[in-house]
């Protein structure tokens, strides 16, 4: 349990305790190329959730957003959104196509919205489709379209016949 060991004692050198993993044996940091970054975190770690992209309510967007993160928005988006949760803030506007893993709507959306789990809070007020697999719709929320439950609502139904596979001839 106790050892004499200099291994290890303060100030001991490092020529004489081998570190067990040869990636700590290499330079604390190694210069970047320009517009590459790298991070030095161990690699057993799991990489910590970016933080949510928040558009501000004084943002007006036109055009297409797509992400693999989160968007929270409290702007006004013209265009389609594709994000893996997407939450609409209560004086955000969208006109556009949603499609998100988790979708929450306190604000208004004038489109379609295909999500796994879509939430319209009482504040919510869309107009448009909804395609979803579970969906929450609270006491107050204002909602004009239909309602489809799919078990993969994230995929267009269009693309489904095209992945159908062609007949094949017999020779």
């Amino acid at each position: 349990m106790f050892s004499k060991s200099k291994i290890n004692e303060p100030g001991a050198k490092p020529d004489t305790a081998k570190p067990a993993d040869p990636a700590a044996a290499k330079p604390a940091a190694a210069p970047a190329a320009p517009g590459e970054f790298k991070s030095k975190a161990a690699p057993a770690t799991p990489k910590a959730k970016p933080p949510a992209s928040i558009l501000s309510a004084d943002l007006h967007i036109s055009g297409n957003l797509k992400t693999t993160g989160d968007i929270q928005i409290e702007g006004t988006v013209e265009g389609d959104i594709r994000a893996h949760l997407l939450t609409v803030g209560e004086g955000a506007t969208v006109k556009g196509e949603v499609v998100a893993d988790d979708v929450v709507v306190n604000g208004r959306i004038v489109g379609r919205v295909r999500g796994l789990k879509v939430r319209l809070t009482s504040t919510a007020r869309v107009e448009g489709d909804i395609i979803h697999k579970t969906i929450a719709i609270e006491s107050g929320a204002h909602f004009e379209g239909s309602v489809q439950r799919q078990d993969d609502p994230l995929t267009p139904a269009g693309s489904a016949k095209k992945a159908a596979p062609a007949p094949v001839a017999s020779s």
